[in-house]
């Protein structure tokens, strides 16, 4: 089968990952073999590439998002069959722990995001996958390989942050953070789904435009300097209730700030840099919570699944690639041009 693969670190897509012959996969007993119709980048995907924050096994097949068609099951097990459409859930974990038991799977201490940390040759920038038949989940028919690709990652990321982690709840105020990113189209239309207020950023007209257009009551330039104040106009100064953040150092402390009391940070990237500062007085005078967020259970992203067959969310998907071009996929990434997901079609060269 073919596979993207690199087999050395940097920062050059074009030079670092080529499509290469690789063995198909051998499955165990307790694993399914799944053709991969279409498959999604995530910014994990350059961390792998970088080798920084975390290195990974080398040489690497990336692609932490992916659905497909169930070709071949092992001999143990007995809830998939041959000729399924299945998504993959991208966290591997032990499944025997207190932390997997109590439906915490992405707590796990032997926790790996498939696509990113394991291999060698693991991830689903392939034409074939293995994976264990506890990290897939049923898709409709109804529901397209490219929308239950797209939606994977990111909704089920975002559904963990907005209802697992920030417990929200109908009219409240939720400010996303780069509304035109992948987390950011799903998490406006949760929020939606909830019937909350939401406020967007956004970098350029016309990724506020999209934002609008999936429901956002409000679009800001979080490149502007008077962005934070723009928002606190649009709350009459009270603050906001939830903060979906995946920006990191640039805008911490002023998002910080702009909670209401008893407001929610959820935090789930740093692309801009992972070192910060924060005044503590917010903290503690304004009662406020600051939660760390990572993926989400596989009951979170059957759920997103079920809301997207359902026509209530809406992957949004910016460009789909052939497999040829997998490189592209990953400089569109880094320039972060795009608005919504870049997605590969593994099958078409």
């Amino acid at each position: 089968m073919k596979a993207a693969v690199f087999r050395e670190i940097g920062r050059e897509p074009a030079r670092v990952v080529k499509i290469e012959d690789v063995d198909m996969p051998k499955i165990k007993p307790n694993e399914v073999m799944v053709r991969i119709e279409s498959s999604a980048y995530n910014y994990d995907d350059l961390w792998a590439m970088y080798g920084h924050p975390i290195k990974v096994p080398l040489p690497h097949i990336s692609g932490s998002d992916a659905a497909g068609t169930i070709v071949s099951v092992g001999e143990d097990v007995t809830k998939f069959k041959t000729g399924e459409r299945v998504a993959i859930h991208p966290n591997l974990s032990c499944r025997v722990c207190n932390a997997c038991n109590t439906g915490r799977e992405y707590d796990c201490d032997d926790r790996l995001v498939w696509g990113y940390q394991t291999g060698p040759l693991w991830g689903g920038f392939s034409q074939y996958t293995h994976m264990p038949d506890t990290n897939l989940v049923k898709i409709p028919d109804n529901l397209s390989f490219k929308d239950a690709a797209a939606i994977s990652m990111v909704g089920m990321t975002s559904w963990h942050m907005l209802v697992a982690r920030a417990k929200i709840q109908p009219r409240q105020t939720v400010l996303v953070m780069g509304g035109g990113s992948g987390i950011g189209t799903a998490s406006i239309q949760i929020a939606k789904l909830f019937n909350c207020t939401v406020i967007a950023t956004a970098g350029n007209k016309e990724k506020s435009e999209k934002c609008y257009s999936l429901g956002a009551d409000h679009v800001i330039n979080h490149r502007l300097e008077n962005w934070e104040r723009k928002v606190r106009e649009i709350t009459k100064k009270h603050g906001v209730d939830i903060i979906i953040e995946h920006i990191g150092k640039t805008h911490f402390p002023s998002e910080v700030r702009l909670l209401r009391k008893g407001g929610t940070l959820v935090s789930t990237g740093a692309t801009t840099g992972y070192e910060s500062t924060i005044d503590l007085r917010y903290l503690f005078f304004k009662g406020v919570n600051i939660l760390g967020s990572t993926q989400g259970t596989k009951a979170e992203l059957d759920e997103v699944i079920y809301w997207t067959s359902q026509g209530k969310i809406k992957p949004i998907i910016d460009t789909v690639l052939p497999f040829g071009e997998v490189a592209k996929g990953l400089e569109m990434m880094a320039n972060g041009t795009h608005f919504g997901k870049i997605l590969l079609t593994p099958q078409k060269i």
